[in-house]
């Protein structure tokens, strides 16, 4: 049985990986059987996850899943390169060898799976992990940010974030680009070049600014 941090959670992970299509009507009571709790316990859940963007609440029509946008997919990446290249450059000024051996482990982790998929015709089992471990290592980009306030923001806007990639990223089009792309940042965010690191963030971003990432 699941307490309430445990069907929020599970929630917010389906939410973001592809456990509900996009624009699906989230039904509380249909929900609370799933769970095996009552449906007030889940239209909590749902408000709570609503004010992070992953729920849409209307009177009337109740909780849907957001519908996939491009024009809310280049604002979310704007936001991304902003917050990602803002904070790994404070990170840099603050973090110390702990950061950078943080950061060098989660490239590890990330540049491990992503060539695993690489390698493999149907690398479906494989995309949950290989969520887990892109989130922790752009999480660990800012890790040493020192500001809260941007580390909560960033939260926010990589979770809307890959709610609406959800369906498209499965494909792994994108692997070889990503393997090259995280190993620059690495290299760019240890040598504590600033300008550079801000520029193979963007550059690894850019693809999604042009609305065409949704198209599968």
């Amino acid at each position: 049985m699941f307490n309430e941090k445990d069907i929020y959670l599970n929630l917010q992970n389906r939410l973001v990986s592809a456990g509900f299509e996009h624009g699906a009507k989230l039904r509380a009571e249909v929900l609370g059987h799933e769970y095996n709790c009552s449906a007030s316990t889940i239209r909590e859940a749902l408000f709570r996850l609503s004010t992070l963007g992953l729920v849409k609440f209307q009177e009337q029509r109740g909780f849907r899943v957001p519908e996939r946008s491009p024009e809310k997919v280049m604002e979310l990446t704007h936001m991304r390169v902003l917050l990602e290249g803002e904070g790994t450059v404070l990170s840099i000024h603050k973090g110390g060898v702990a950061w950078e051996a943080r950061l060098t482990a989660a490239h590890h982790q990330l540049s491990h799976i992503e060539k695993r998929i690489h390698t493999i015709d149907d690398p479906t089992d494989l995309f949950p992990i290989w969520f887990n471990a892109e989130r922790e290592f752009h999480q660990t980009l800012i890790s040493a940010c020192g500001s809260e306030t941007l580390k909560e923001l960033h939260a926010r806007v990589y979770a809307q974030f890959r709610q609406q990639l959800m369906a498209a990223d499965r494909q792994f089009n994108f692997i070889s680009d990503n393997i090259q792309h995280h190993a620059e940042i690495l290299a760019a965010a240890v040598s504590g070049d600033e300008g550079l690191t801000r520029q193979k963030i963007h550059d690894h971003l850019a693809r999604h600014l042009t609305g065409n990432t949704l198209q599968i």
